[in-house]
């Protein structure tokens, strides 16, 4: 259990910072969008690659599909990250966040569907009532600008990436080590991502590199993609699905706090926050019922 905790604990805090290191990471001051992505990613892989080689970790997939579909999900991965960094161009990173923290209502709908886990009414309802948060806060980012409302869609766009390969990995990666499932999963979205610089055109990299922006990039590669990818990999060896998908209530929060020291060109308005507190109820009504219920079930 402190295991678990702590890997919990390490994700939530990690991937919390991340959005404003994404932030720092591009624009004026740092590399081209694409070309960003792409180097956390082929960094982290270059990190982790030796690792698992010195370590000999194991065991890895052990037939075709089982490849495929880690293939697939690292493909889902460079098209979720893709859709982050450019929305992340548009909103501040804690709003990121929270709009981020539907993808357990979005988890939840794919494993119903699926036939893995049932739909209950406090699923429906939390999902309206974090729809309904979603939708407050698009109205202030229509208030504000077309670029802002393009950014919510494009998170919203990364939340279904991400709902997807969140279900491949846990379906399909069950007898793959979690160091060797982290591996192959930024490897490909790594290839991915690289394969997509190379299609459009690479952009100039600021020489020599921009210091802020490169820590930035460093620490998304090492902490945000290897530590914080294979701590989440090993925790959905450990626990349900949906339990893990309730880091995202923790996220936000995480998210708020460093904008709130960091950010100073975009600010959150009043009815921003009322949405922020709408998507975590609706979220709570979804998710902490579930826990719930499994406690009874438990003790029964």
């Amino acid at each position: 259990m402190p295991t678990i905790v702590l890997a919990y604990l390490t994700c939530a805090m990690v991937w919390g910072t991340t959005w404003y290191a994404v932030r720092a990471s591009t624009g004026a001051d740092g590399f081209p969008t694409l070309e960003s992505v792409a180097l956390r990613f082929t960094i982290a892989t270059v990190v982790l690659a030796p690792i698992i080689a010195i370590a000999r970790t194991g065991p890895w997939p052990r037939d075709r599909a089982t490849w495929l579909w880690m293939l697939a999900a690292g493909v889902l991965d460079a098209a979720s990250y893709t859709l982050v960094y450019y929305g992340e161009q548009r909103i501040p990173g804690g709003l990121a966040a929270v709009l981020f923290s539907t993808q357990p209502l979005m988890v939840a709908a794919m494993l119903s569907a699926s036939g893995m886990e049932e739909v209950r009414r406090a699923d429906v309802v939390g999902a309206l009532v974090a729809l309904a948060g979603v939708v407050l806060i698009g109205a202030e980012r229509w208030d504000v600008s077309t670029s802002q409302a393009i950014g919510l869609g494009l998170l919203l766009g990364a939340v279904v990436c991400s709902a997807s390969y969140s279900l491949v990995l846990k379906r399909h990666g069950e007898h793959v080590h979690p160091a060797v499932t982290t591996l192959i999963f930024l490897a490909v979205t790594a290839a991915t991502l690289d394969l997509a610089v190379l299609v459009r055109g690479p952009q100039p990299i600021p020489w020599p590199p921009p210091r802020d922006a490169t820590i930035a990039v460093l620490y998304l590669a090492v902490f945000g993609s290897v530590i914080a990818f294979w701590s989440w990999l090993w925790l959905l060896k450990k626990l349900p699905l949906m339990a893990t998908s309730t880091l995202v209530f923790v996220l936000p929060v995480v998210a708020l706090v460093v904008d709130g020291f960091w950010e100073h060109e975009l600010r959150l308005a009043p009815r921003t926050y009322a949405g922020i507190a709408v998507v975590l109820v609706g979220l709570a009504i979804a998710l902490l019922t579930r826990s719930a219920r499994a406690t009874r079930r438990r003790r029964g």
